[in-house]
C-alpha cells in the first residue's frame, strides 16, 4: 500500500500556500514533488484582516475558509500532476489552516481568556477540501494540544527530530517564517519520537513579518530579497534595543507567539521615538531583532549547539543567515543541505503529523508546548 500523504501549510507570512507529497516508505521521508500558489491579493488581505478585532467576522471567516480550501486544493491538484498520480495513491492530505489568533491561556491578560481557557484558531474548511479533491482530510492540529493544556505551538519540533536530529552532534533547527521557532536537539541514538524527551523548542518571536511589512510599505516590494535592501543600512543601537524590550522575550519557555503581539501596531508604537530615522535603517534593524532573539534562544539551548540549520524563508535572506552566523558563531546552514529545501520543510511537516494522526500516534511534544502529556493531533474528514 502507498505510504504518501500530501502536506499543505500557508503559514504568518500570508504569502500563499506551500505543498508537498512526501513518500514514508522504508522509514524515511522522500518529498516527491512541491507546489505553490500565491494567495489573492483580496484573500491575503482579507486573513490579515482577520486577525484582528473587525465586524462581521463570523461571516467572513467563514467565506475566507471557502476560499482558502479552494486554494489548497488547486495546489492539490498540481502536486498529483507533477507526479502524475491520482488521489487513490494519496492516505491522507494534512492541512495546517491559517492561523488568525493564537492565544493560549498561560500567556494571554484578557480576563475572558483566563475565565473560559485561552485559545488557537485555524482558517479551515477541511470539509471542503475533502469534497474537492476526493482525499481524506487531517486537519485542527493545534487544539487537542491545547486542549491538554499545551501552548499548540510549536508544533514542528517533532518533525524536526525525526528528520534531523543526530546521534553525534547538538542540533538547533531555526524555522524562520512570519514568526522564527528554534527546535533544540541533543545528540541521540534514535529519533524516535517516543524514547527521546530532551527535544526542547519554542517560538523566538518576530520573523520575517515585521520586516516584510517595512519592506512593502517603503519599496513596494513583498519582502527584501536576499536581505539586500537591509545589507545597505545600519544597526540602530538604539531602536534595537527598544525592540527588544518586550516582555514576551523574557519569558521562559513553553511559549508560542504571533501576530496578536507582532504586529503592525507593536511596531507602529515601538517606533514613535524615532520618527527621524531612515526607511532602511528599520529594515536592518528589525532584520537585526529577528538574528538577535533567534541567536539568544540558540544560546540558551540546554547543550550547546554544534550545528546550526535555518528553514523557512528566512533561509533565503543572505543578510539575515550572515547575522544568524556571526551572533551564533556557528555556519549557519540551510535545511537543502540536509535533504529538505527550506520552502518544503513545514509543509512536509504536516505530512508527516497527518500521517502520525492517521495511525492513531502521539504527534506533540509535552515539553515543548507545556500539555499535560503526548496526545494524537488532528481531526479527520473522510473523503
Amino acid at each position: 500500500m502507498s505510504d504518501r500523504y500530501i502536506g499543505l501549510m500557508s503559514g504568518t507570512s500570508l504569502d500563499g500556500v506551500d505543498g508537498v507529497i512526501a513518500d514514508f516508505s522504508d522509514d524515511g521521508i522522500k518529498v516527491l514533488s512541491h507546489a505553490y500558489a500565491p494567495f489573492a491579493p483580496l484573500l491575503r488581505a482579507e486573513l490579515l484582516a482577520l486577525n484582528t478585532l473587525g465586524h462581521d467576522e463570523l461571516h467572513r471567516a467563514a467565506l475566507a475558509e471557502n476560499a482558502l480550501a479552494r486554494t489548497y486544493a488547486d495546489v492539490v491538484a498540481t502536486l498529483l500532476n507533477q507526479v502524475g498520480g491520482d488521489r487513490k495513491s494519496i492516505q491522507a492530505i494534512g492541512a495546517h489552516g491559517q492561523t488568525v489568533r493564537h492565544r493560549p491561556q498561560a500567556f494571554d491578560a484578557d480576563p475572558a481568556c483566563q475565565i473560559a481557557g485561552g485559545y488557537t484558531l485555524q482558517l479551515n474548511n477541511p470539509a471542503l477540501l475533502a469534497e474537492l479533491t476526493g482525499i481524506d482530510v487531517v486537519a485542527d492540529f493545534r487544539r487537542r494540544d491545547v486542549a491538554a493544556g499545551g501552548q499548540g505551538a510549536p508544533l514542528v519540533p517533532a518533525f524536526h527530530q525525526a528528520v534531523f536530529g543526530s546521534a553525534l552532534e547538538n542540533v538547533a533547527v531555526l524555522n524562520i517564517g512570519g514568526i522564527s521557532n528554534i527546535t533544540q536537539l541533543p545528540a541521540h541514538a534514535t529519533n524516535s519520537l517516543e524514547e527521546h524527551c530532551e527535544v526542547s523548542g519554542f517560538d523566538c518571536g518576530p520573523g520575517n513579518a515585521l520586516m516584510d511589512h517595512w519592506c512593502q510599505a517603503h519599496t513596494g516590494q513583498a519582502f527584501d530579497d536576499a536581505g539586500c535592501w537591509a545589507a545597505t543600512g545600519n544597526i540602530r543601537a538604539d531602536l534595537l534595543a527598544c525592540l527588544l524590550d518586550e516582555d514576551y522575550f523574557r519569558q521562559a519557555p513553553p511559549k508560542s507567539t504571533g501576530r496578536d503581539l507582532f504586529n503592525v501596531v507593536w511596531l507602529t508604537q515601538k517606533l514613535a521615538p524615532f520618527n527621524s530615522l531612515q526607511a532602511v535603517d528599520v529594515q536592518t534593524t528589525l532584520t537585526e531583532l529577528t538574528a538577535s532573539i533567534c541567536c539568544d534562544a540558540i544560546k540558551a539551548a540546554p547543550k550547546a549547539v554544534t550545528r546550526l540549520i535555518v528553514c523557512g524563508g528566512g533561509a533565503l535572506n543572505a543578510h539575515l543567515m550572515t547575522r544568524l552566523a556571526a551572533l551564533s558563531g556557528l555556519m549557519a546552514e540551510s535545511s537543502q543541505h540536509h535533504g529538505l529545501p527550506p520552502l518544503q520543510v513545514e509543509a512536509a511537516g504536516f505530512a508527516w503529523l497527518a500521517r502520525r494522526g492517521v495511525r492513531r500516534e502521539t504527534g506533540n511534544l509535552p515539553k515543548v508546548t507545556g500539555a499535560q502529556g503526548a496526545r494524537i493531533l488532528g481531526a479527520i474528514y473522510p473523503a
